[in-house]
């Protein structure tokens, strides 16, 4: 299994930018990609970026001009940095980790770290 744990959400204003991180442990050899969804109250979870150990990044359209997704292959991190918030970024965010185990792939999730754009 993996294990992921997240810092770095905080409050901000409008504008302004943030920083989250991941650190995964466990059996992370078997990691083949990383990345970030988000999640507000009543509405379903997102994508918000992903990237894969080799560095192939992909983002939602809300976040490609904004936001940057990177990668520590060898240390299994991964951090997303954000630019320009704006409220509607207003969420709670979860790093995700796509792995490989015997039967097939396996999603495994973090515990959230809360991010509050004020306006």
């Amino acid at each position: 299994q993996v294990q992921l744990v997240e810092s770095g959400g905080d409050l901000v204003q409008a504008g302004g930018s943030l920083a989250l991180s991941c650190a995964a442990s466990g059996a992370t050899s078997r990691i083949s990609s990383m990345g970030w969804y988000r999640q507000t109250s009543g509405k379903e979870r997102e994508l918000v970026a992903s990237i894969s150990t080799n560095g192939r990044a992909d983002y939602a359209d809300f976040a490609r001009d904004r936001f940057t997704v990177s990668i520590d292959s060898a240390q299994y991190t991964v951090a997303l940095q954000m630019n320009s918030l704006e409220p509607d970024d207003t969420a709670d965010y979860y790093c995700t980790a796509y792995f490989w185990q015997y039967g097939g792939g396996n999603r495994a999730w973090g515990q959230g770290t809360q991010v509050t754009v004020s306006s």
